[in-house]
């Protein structure tokens, strides 16, 4: 009992930093992926926990999850190539999946580990479930936030108009010169804390824009939609799917049937007044969940 009680006391502790900087207590550092860095910060020891953003965003979106999780992991935040402090390459095919995955993997094998437990959402969770897919003996255990399984949402590309609705800032994206509409302010928009929005602006100010296109320029499906029938790759460890069904761009119903994609146990929990960026929307229920589930 008493080492529960411990235990209980350091993650409310843990939790309760989220309002303190958190960019004083992590440390930097650089991974190379093939001539590419890769900006990285660490907190806490343990096992290793490597978290990949989305679009618009960078490693700051998991503050609240790396302060709930140091006390027991090493828990690793990543920008993405294109972002804030991480290398920008210039060309469209620099953003290829195949690359994101590699900086990934580089970033665990910089860590000295051979495998981690990878947390990824939006784009970065599409990096997480092609690596999970593409090369397994990465990935320990495969967290997944408001990214539905690549399968899930080809199926609803091709089949559902609301989707196909909801998609349209994608194909927007896709066309020439998209990356000239955009502002760092713009993109910061979404986030509700003035203090964080500050830190995002500058972040987003030290990005690319076309890069941040380039993602889905390279990646994102085209029109005619169509369901992808190339040979499945069951994903081979478990995976625990956090779905804010208030989300906007990625409808629940692409969610369906995930569970055939995956050889272990799937766990899907689903968060009706979160939205799209759950991690921040369902902080601490996003951060408890994940903590319980790693620690089962």
């Amino acid at each position: 009992m008493r080492t529960a009680a411990v235990a209980l006391l350091v993650f409310a502790m843990s939790a309760s930093a989220n309002g303190q900087d958190l960019e004083s207590r992590v440390k930097d550092g650089y991974a190379d992926s093939n001539g590419v860095r890769i900006h990285y910060v660490t907190l806490g020891a343990g096992p290793l926990v490597v978290m990949i953003h989305g679009f618009p965003d960078y490693w700051y979106t998991w503050r609240h999850q790396m302060d709930g999780l140091a006390d027991r992991f090493q828990v690793v935040a990543i920008d993405q190539r294109g972002y804030n402090l991480s290398d920008k390459p210039a060309g469209v095919a620099s953003y290829d999946i195949k690359l994101l995955v590699g900086d990934v993997i580089a970033v665990i094998k910089q860590l000295g580990k051979d495998k981690a437990i990878v947390v990824g959402h939006d784009w970065g969770g599409i990096v997480a479930w092609s690596l999970a897919m593409g090369a397994p003996q990465f990935v320990d255990k495969l967290v997944i936030l408001n990214l539905p399984h690549p399968r899930g949402l080809s199926r609803e590309l091709a089949t559902s108009p609301a989707q196909q609705k909801n998609s349209a800032y994608a194909r927007r994206f896709q066309a020439d010169g998209s990356e000239k509409a955009l502002t760092a302010e713009g993109l910061a928009s979404w986030v509700t804390d003035p203090a964080a929005r500050a830190k995002y602006v500058e972040a987003f100010k030290r990005s690319d824009f076309a890069a941040m296109m380039s993602y889905y320029k390279q990646n994102y499906p085209r029109e005619p939609y169509v369901e992808d029938a190339s040979p499945l790759r069951k994903v081979q460890c478990p995976v625990l799917a956090i779905h804010g069904l208030g989300d906007q761009f990625l409808l629940s119903p692409a969610l369906n049937n995930n569970w055939e994609y995956v050889e272990q146990d799937y766990t899907l929990v689903t968060i009706p007044k979160a939205g799209h960026f759950v991690q921040s929307d369902a902080a601490d229920l996003v951060t408890r969940t994940i903590r319980a589930w790693l620690l089962r």
